[in-house]
């Protein structure tokens, strides 16, 4: 293995090591709220079954996602 195979090596590390921390950091922790913050509708069960720590109903969600991209 020669220096260019290791600083491979160790991009990958890193690269995987901020993928995981972004996307953990990303995840509500805790249990769903029963109503939305954003709109206070109740967010159905299911929804916050499938969705653990999920703060917002669809629709808000969904709305916050497209903000977020800029659409």
């Amino acid at each position: 293995m020669d220096e260019f195979d290791r600083a491979q090596e160790q991009e990958a590390f890193y690269l995987a090591a901020s993928l995981a921390a972004q996307t953990a950091a990303s995840r509500p922790l805790g249990a769903s709220l029963t109503h939305c913050d954003d709109c206070g509708e109740a967010i159905p069960e299911d929804r916050r079954r499938a969705a653990p720590g999920c703060t917002r109903c669809m629709d808000c969600q969904a709305y916050a996602e497209r903000k977020r991209r800029g659409l």
